[in-house]
């Protein structure tokens, strides 16, 4: 490790680090513009200039340059100060003076760098060159005369996302960032632009003139829009969330988030079902929190009940339903509504085992019934680090772009148990393979396939577990630990005719086949299953509660409550606990604190931040019935969730850039 002086003080860095980590190491601040941890160096915003000796005697760009053995950097030098000075002098030279009506005010990094480095003043009066606004979809805002071409826009696009949309075009003073024909920009990450962009030129087109940063009161939760738990902050303003952003967790979500979860957030306030409402004469008519409580009463099913729970639920209300339906007799719960009834008699077995970051070390992986760029966005980007490192990729289920090299091998599940040779040779020599089986190979009985192909090329050895199951809803997880799985699926509960069916947000059922049954509906938007319930009981949404979540990897993770729920609906443990008093039973907690110690007794894990451990990977059973032809399950991206489907936002990508279809602005 080369020793070097930052400011007189000698510390000792990584070898291979550079001179701007190397000042970050020793506690200096120093100035940035196209310089990100995560995308690769480009060097030409010039700002990070500091002096190095031996060297010319001349300012140079920290983030370019390797720290090596005996250097002597200074980085508060009167020729650094004027230096950075002179840079920043040249930024602003084209810069608008738009901060009062610029969105990226009050966080913006060319505000806060030209206070702390810039002269104060410009020497600069001719005209200021002026840009054409570009499109690039309904979520990216342009005003691309505020661009200081620091290219991470590109590079994000290019080396994260992998599609080739955004690029420069003309150089020198004519150089401008578009994308390819200024056509939108439509892959899943696009909007991680707007984060990256350090001056207003990429902006949220649906948050545009909506809120100043010092007016939100900024929430840690998770995205529930997939399985993969990313780490987010809501801002807030009085009893609205107004926008997402990502934070960072290199376990995770690193500091990207999909477009589907970061642009749900106008479905919030749609839709919203926020009075109590009964079906009387095959019609739904508003009631009292009384009545409906009456209602659902008069029906006294005893053991008779079943409950489903949806894609978008808290693990605490999945316990409160379960200790609700366990106070009246019953045992039917299930939370694969779609009705896939894979075996969970180990945990193990349906895990993301490699976890999220250790997928990147893998050298051969085979995805069995996955799209995953509208499953999980997240992991896609993690697979490219391991195609980039080495790995060989092949996938069973119909041809996606995959944005990285990929080898096809037919939409039959039987090809699972059938292996081409190529794919048999590169699992033989691989140190770490690793299977993704997806929902649509769930679907065909790939688990126990999949099973058979972790034993037959060794998935686990020392310090590896490479079999994995990538779900798609947020709920999932923490519904098999808390046992919401019957041993055939929904079809169960269908074959048990219960009097009763309580529907946690559960949406995506066919709930024609509980004709013969009350449904009652605990959900926050007016969605499927609100359409053929008999009681609706409006609940809280994932942004007005406190919740538990467990991804897809297993980890446990905790969101807090940004806003109250509208209207007269309530959080949903509240609801079980008056329909506990309703039907005379007790469920043994009064508070959401009793809850909670309540469920981390039953299922201790829940109640640790962080991987849950499930124990070893069972043995593969001795026969496997994994046939059919793989169909993916998502139709549409962007409409995955009721929160989702009540997105002004997302319908129109999905209006736009799924099936091509502009929609006017108001002005035109």
């Amino acid at each position: 490790m080369p020793k070097v002086k930052v400011d007189g003080v000698e510390l000792e860095v990584p070898a291979g680090a550079t001179v701007l980590q190397a000042c970050e190491l020793a506690g200096k601040e120093i100035p940035r513009f196209c310089y990100h941890e995560r995308l690769s160096i480009a060097g030409n915003c010039r700002m990070c200039l500091v002096e190095v000796k031996p060297g010319p005697p001349k300012p140079q760009a920290s983030c370019a340059l390797p720290a090596s053995e005996g250097q002597e950097i200074r980085t508060d030098s009167e020729m650094v100060k004027k230096a950075r000075e002179g840079v920043m002098e040249f930024l602003l030279i084209n810069h608008p003076l738009d901060c009062p009506i610029c969105d990226q005010g009050g966080e913006c990094d060319l505000q806060d760098q030209s206070v702390a480095y810039g002269r104060g003043g410009s020497r600069y009066h001719e005209h200021k060159r002026a840009v054409t606004e570009k499109y690039m979809g309904p979520l990216i805002k342009t005003t691309m005369t505020r661009c200081i071409h620091c290219t991470r826009c590109v590079r994000f696009s290019e080396e994260i996302a992998g599609v080739d949309e955004i690029g420069a075009l003309y150089r020198g003073e004519t150089m401008q960032i578009s994308t390819y024909l200024e056509k939108a920009a439509k892959h899943e990450l696009s909007a991680n632009v707007i984060d990256l962009c350090p001056v207003g030129a990429l902006t949220s087109k649906p948050y545009a003139f909506e809120a100043r940063p010092w007016e939100l009161k900024k929430t840690l939760s998770i995205d529930v829009s997939d399985a993969i738990g990313a780490n987010i902050r809501l801002d807030s303003r009085g009893r609205e969330v107004l926008r997402i952003l990502p934070r960072v967790n290199d376990d995770v979500n690193e500091e990207w988030l999909a477009d589907r979860g970061r642009f749900m957030v106008d479905g919030l306030t749609r839709r919203r079902l926020d009075r109590p409402w009964l079906r009387r004469d095959g019609k739904l008519v508003a009631a009292t929190w009384a009545e409906a409580f009456a209602a659902v009463a008069s029906i006294n099913p005893g053991p008779s009940v079943a409950v489903v729970a949806g894609d978008l639920v808290d693990c605490e209300t999945m316990f409160a339903a379960k200790s609700l339906a366990s106070a009246l007799g019953s045992s039917l719960l299930e939370g694969r509504q779609t009705g896939m009834a894979y075996t969970t008699s180990s945990l193990a077995a349906v895990a993301f085992n490699s976890t999220l970051a250790g997928i990147e070390d893998a050298d051969a992986i085979l995805i069995v019934g996955s799209q995953v760029r509208n499953e999980a966005p997240l992991l896609n980007p993690r697979l490219r680090k391991a195609v980039k490192r080495g790995a060989k990729v092949f996938v069973i289920g119909p041809v996606w772009d995959t944005t990285f090299p990929a080898t096809f091998l037919g939409d039959d599940a039987v090809t699972l148990a059938n292996l081409p040779a190529e794919v048999a040779d590169a699992f033989g020599a691989a140190n770490k393979p690793a299977i993704i089986i997806g929902g649509a190979g769930l679907a065909k009985g790939a688990l126990e396939a999949g099973l058979g192909f972790a034993a037959r090329f060794n998935l686990v050895r020392d310090g590896w577990n490479g079999f994995n199951v990538l779900h798609m809803a947020a709920a999932r997880m923490g519904g098999l630990m808390l046992g919401y799985a019957q041993p055939g699926g929904l079809a169960d509960l269908v074959a048990a005719k219960p009097k009763m069916v309580i529907s946690l947000g559960a949406d995506e059922v066919d709930w024609t086949k509980f004709a013969d049954s009350m449904i009652v509906h605990i959900g926050h938007h007016g969605d499927k299953a609100a359409h053929a319930a008999d009681v609706i009981l409006p609940a809280a949404a994932f942004s007005e509660k406190d919740g538990t979540y467990v991804n897809t990897e297993g980890r446990v993770q905790f969101a807090e409550r940004a806003v109250f729920a509208p209207g007269e609906a309530r959080e949903d443990w509240t609801i079980m606990r008056a329909l506990a008093d309703a039907f005379g039973v007790n469920v043994g907690f009064d508070s959401f604190e009793q809850l909670r110690a309540a469920m981390i007794a039953a299922v201790p894990a829940l109640g640790v931040e962080g991987l849950a451990d499930y124990g070893a990977l069972p043995t593969a059973p001795a026969s496997a019935d994994c046939t059919g032809t793989i169909a993916y399950p998502i139709a549409d991206p962007y409409l995955t969730n009721a929160i989702g489907r009540a997105s002004p936002t997302l319908q129109r990508c999905s209006s736009e850039l799924l099936h091509g279809e502009l929609q006017a602005e108001a002005a035109e």
